[in-house]
């Protein structure tokens, strides 16, 4: 892609820098086409296969200690910042937690704000968004960038002027919907899940025409197979037909109608298959004994056909889940050996604290092991049946309503949360940023009223036995099922990973630091305390031929709900704010954009 010009001092430069980001006929083609680019960072994850890699190497592990902050920029708003900008050619684009603000800004220019996009949006629905105000980023395809607002709104931005081309509305914040999800362009289609399986939101994804805003499918987590876009024979699960409406057949009643299952992580495309790949959160409510069944299809892994939304393969994780383990984390796409033998693998790390590895063609189980120790609630995970053998000791339902189960890990935020992790194709090993976080668990009886809380259950949270700290960063053999260095933090790692051709991995963590680790050993070589905590995603980009690294800082998220919001009962936040107490002792609020380079 040509790089964009810069004639200061004039109107009709900023034009022509403008111009210069491309409009080819396909979103897809063109994608696909920047993607291998890797002076840019044109998709949320990177990449269609969401594995965060950058070939980009100027920095080094030799170098890497030299590094320093080349700029930074303030987004104006308090809250929590996950994901990252995107960068097209010498443009960047940057977003914010509610009201969701979007700024271009001009790289070749010392930044210069091209255009800014502030959404007016109704705040009451804010009290509606369960793990506070965050947004995981735009996408850019066919010229325009599209934003998913926290009401549900999906609007498309040219990119070059940030006006409004069209918009559409996905769903309803009074009845608890919201959007944190950030899109994902594939063809002609802009893809967006849903939020809000806290009160009793049925989950679905979204297929919208990229030039109309026209609805082109929507497929939903459960309900009948009209609904969730199933064959009751051609749609597997390991490998079996999957049945008539099996998206009712174990729900009780009309249940499925408030079942949750929502799609508010990531989305990955493999263009070979023409499937997408995404997860399903949490059945509701959160009280396991009001819910009996298998609750299909939350907390599963879906593969559906781009075009038509129809699901191929289907995979449950935990059925009739009984501690918020949602399946919404992404999923890694890798061409690579396994047993000896060239494979298109799908790579999982879920909240239930396994990381598991599949064929993505077939959806066959090859691998399903922990990934950290602490994890108790199931032994292990049978290959052949896909199910968990679980610790009944450990069981919610099997203790009760109102019964205060204890001491089960991981907690309900998971060994990890949306947070992504990395791979690299240079030592094949995964980089993955973890919790190490047990809770107590006592769930309770709830009534459903359209937009309010249907969450039942009372949390406490804590570091996993062993030790004081509740996170680390792990490499990862998703072959072996095995952990191959791990490096323990005070507080969860909260950021998304970046592996880079460097040899250099960068993360971010709680209290605010960027760190960058050896890809082989986990040895650190560098850290920078950015303005706030880092639960944002790094990235990489170069501009005028040089690299630099780049992170969004702004405490909040699950994890710094109770710093966010201002929340001080140890139980509020769904069981967070007592983990994370101590927080406020190592890093302020604040969202900051903050840039890295080596010296000139």
């Amino acid at each position: 892609m040509p790089r964009l010009l810069r004639v200061s001092g004039t109107a009709l430069a900023l034009v022509l820098a403008l111009a210069a980001v491309p409009t080819i006929a396909s979103a897809n083609d063109e994608l696909l086409k920047l993607q291998k680019d890797p002076n840019q960072w044109t998709q949320p994850a990177g990449d269609y296969a969401n594995t965060r890699y950058s070939a980009l190497k100027q920095i080094t592990t030799e170098n890497v200690k030299n590094l320093q902050p080349a700029w930074t920029f303030s987004t104006g708003v308090l809250r929590g910042h996950e994901g990252g900008p995107l960068v097209l050619g010498d443009m960047m684009y940057i977003h914010a937690p509610f009201p969701n603000t979007v700024y271009a800004l001009d790289l070749a220019d010392n930044g210069k704000i091209v255009w800014k996009y502030e959404p007016k949006q109704d705040p009451n629905v804010i009290p509606v968004m369960c793990c506070d105000t965050v947004n995981r980023g735009v996408a850019y395809g066919d010229g325009l960038i599209f934003l998913h607002q926290a009401d549900t709104t999906l609007v498309a931005l040219d990119a070059k002027t940030g006006k409004v081309a069209w918009s559409v509305k996905d769903g309803d914040p009074t009845k608890g919907e919201t959007g944190t999800s950030a899109p994902l362009v594939v063809k002609d289609k802009v893809l967006i899940g849903n939020s809000g399986g806290e009160f009793g939101v049925r989950g679905h994804i979204s297929a919208y025409d990229t030039k109309t805003g026209k609805l082109a499918w929507q497929a939903h987590s459960m309900g009948p197979d009209a609904d969730t876009l199933m064959d009751p024979e051609k749609t597997t699960a390991l490998g079996k037909p999957v049945g008539k409406d099996s998206g009712i057949s174990t729900w009780q009643g009309d249940q499925w109608k408030i079942g949750g299952g929502t799609t508010w992580g990531w989305i990955s495309y493999d263009p070979e298959t023409n499937l997408i790949y995404y997860g399903t959160g949490n059945p509701s409510t959160w009280n396991p004994v009001q819910r009996p069944g298998d609750n299909k299809w939350s907390m599963t892994i879906f593969a559906r056909d781009a075009d038509t939304g129809m699901a191929k393969w289907v995979y449950q994780m935990t059925p009739h889940d009984e501690w918020d383990y949602d399946g919404v984390n992404e999923m890694i796409l890798t061409d690579q050996k396994f047993g000896g033998k060239d494979r298109k693998l799908l790579v999982h790390f879920d909240r239930n604290g396994f990381g598991y590895t599949m064929d993505r063609v077939t959806g066959e189980l090859l691998v399903a092991e922990k990934y950290d120790p602490a994890v108790n609630w199931a032994s292990k995970i049978d290959l052949k049946t896909g199910l968990p053998e679980r610790d009944k000791k450990f069981s919610t339902e099997a203790n009760g309503e109102d019964v205060n189960s204890q001491g089960i890990c991981p907690a309900a935020l998971g060994s990890k949360d949306q947070q992504p992790a990395a791979f690299s194709p240079e030592t094949g090993l995964f980089y993955v940023p973890t919790n190490h976080v047990c809770m107590d668990y006592e769930p309770y009886k709830v009534a459903y009223t359209a937009g309010q809380p249907y969450v039942g259950a009372t949390l406490s949270m804590y570091p996993a036995p062993g030790g004081d700290h509740l996170g680390n960063f792990i490499a990862w053999d998703a072959e072996k099922g095995k952990i191959v260095w791990s490096i323990p933090e005070p507080f969860s790692v909260w950021s998304g990973a970046l592996a880079t051709a460097g040899g250099v991995v960068f993360y971010g963590t709680l209290e605010g630091y960027l760190k960058a680790v050896d890809a082989k050993t986990g040895k650190e070589l560098y850290k920078f305390k950015t303005p706030s905590g880092i639960i944002g995603n790094v990235n990489t980009f170069t501009s005028k031929g040089k690299q630099y690294v780049a992170v969004l800082s702004g405490v909040g998220g699950w994890a710094g709900i109770g710093m966010a919001a201002g929340l001080t009962n140890p139980q509020e936040g769904l069981g967070a704010v007592g983990a994370y107490q101590s927080l406020s002792q190592y890093t302020q609020l604040g969202g900051t954009l903050t840039v890295f380079a080596l010296p000139d």
